[in-house]
């Protein structure tokens, strides 16, 4: 007998809703979160704008020991964990604790982290021979992106697999798909899956410029991110992070768990064409779609909301439209596009769990967020990408696509449960 996947708790920390019921507020309202960088002074970059979360860990419930050992993104990580547990009603002493997983995905660590620690050591990059008696006795801990899986293993006393599954900006999408493997395969019955990455910080925003990838509109921050329409000029960086609790299907029901929707298929697939370059085909992206509708045994025309990847690169947007029309042939016209980037950044790996959690709520709610700041449609992108307002729309099955530098390519498949 297959063993299925669903959804029973969600967390959110995202710019403009520290909490899922903030996050989801300020989509289905259209607002957005981006604006100047406060986290240090932007002035010597090209790209100034982000999307900053306001985050207080002690308020949000960490300890001050938490606080000291763990970077921004691992504490992203525990708060949206904490969330998602709560909310999944899971009694913690009730769990087979060999069966409780955890899959967290992160690109870039604790970048933010390693740089203050870098700035120490080297005496803000004077010194090329570094000072050792400035690090930090936690610097392992930000070395390693394995941090913040530990952390949230511990926290729950998970004994079953744990990992982190660093993809790139499909990093969260790819953790929790592992997680709904695990349970598939009979690895574990609960997995604690999400993502989070904190990298608005000097270095990462550097690495951006170089390449242009950044949007500079720096005197319209609120309107910068601005996916699918024909002045885009780049991302905005975010920060965030997202968690689900997936759970084999019997097991919630034993336990009467109220169930989101169910992780009805999930693929990935790698163009090996270019490192930061897409085929303006939407292959790999497309086949990876096929391949989690045959998972799902789900007909193209079953898909009623996609959420984009929707970075606001020129590339990337045609990329993806393009894989959409050759993935669901005519019904790419009838579906519902949009792309929450607009509104909350991209956070890099966290993004593809952020945006999981949008697509849950969809479903339960019955709405399909906007493409806020969509004035002037590219010509090239030419499906319904549901411009600045929110749309009420029963959602029974929800498409969420990313990709990522490297040749990433994940696609997900979460549909409505009905018992």
């Amino acid at each position: 007998m297959s063993r299925r996947t669903v959804v029973t708790g969600v967390g959110v920390v995202a710019p403009g809703g520290a909490t899922r019921s903030a996050f989801w507020d300020m989509l289905t309202a259209g607002r957005t979160a981006t604006r100047r960088i406060t986290f240090f002074d932007p002035a010597d970059f090209r790209s100034q704008i982000a999307a900053e979360c306001d985050f207080d860990p002690r308020a949000a419930g960490l300890t001050p020991q938490e606080i000291h050992r763990s970077d921004r993104f691992a504490q992203f990580a525990l708060v949206a964990a904490d969330e998602a547990v709560k909310e999944s009603g899971l009694d913690l002493a009730a769990v087979d604790r060999d069966n409780l997983a955890v899959s967290i995905g992160s690109a870039v660590g604790a970048t933010t982290r390693l740089e203050d620690e870098y700035v120490a050591v080297s005496d803000h990059g004077r010194h090329w021979q570094v000072d050792e008696r400035y690090g930090s006795r936690f610097l392992y801990q930000a070395l390693v992106p394995s941090s913040a899986a530990t952390e949230v293993a511990c926290r729950f006393g998970a004994h079953g697999p744990a990992a982190v599954i660093s993809t790139g900006c499909t990093s969260g999408l790819d953790a929790i798909g592992h997680g709904h493997q695990l349970i598939e395969d009979g690895d574990a019955d609960v997995v604690i899956a999400g993502a989070a990455d904190a990298p608005i910080s000097p270095i990462s925003m550097a690495c951006f410029d170089a390449i242009r990838a950044t949007s500079a509109r720096n005197d319209d921050p609120e309107h910068a991110s601005r996916p699918f329409d024909a002045t885009r000029d780049g991302f905005v960086m975010g920060e965030g992070g997202a968690v689900l609790v997936l759970e084999e299907l019997e097991h919630a029901r034993r336990r009467g768990a109220e169930i989101f929707c169910e992780v009805a298929g999930f693929a990935n697939r790698s163009n090996a064409f270019h490192m930061t370059g897409l085929r303006p085909d939407g292959l790999e992206m497309a086949e990876a779609i096929t391949e989690s509708l045959n998972q799902a045994r789900l007909d193209p025309t079953a898909v009623n909301y996609i959420n984009a990847h929707g970075s606001g690169t020129k590339q990337n947007d045609r990329h993806e439209t393009a894989a959409f029309k050759r993935s669901l042939g005519q019904h790419a016209y009838d579906v519902p596009v949009s792309s929450i980037k607009s509104m909350v950044g991209h956070s890099l790996g966290a993004i593809g769990a952020i945006e999981l959690a949008a697509c849950v709520l969809a479903i339960r709610y019955g709405v399909v967020p906007p493409t806020a700041n969509l004035e002037n449609k590219d010509p090239e992108c030419d499906l319904d990408y549901v411009p600045k307002n929110a749309r009420e729309q029963r959602i029974d099955v929800a498409l969420s696509v990313g990709s990522g530098f490297g040749g990433f390519q994940s696609a997900a498949i979460l549909r409505r449960w009905t018992s």
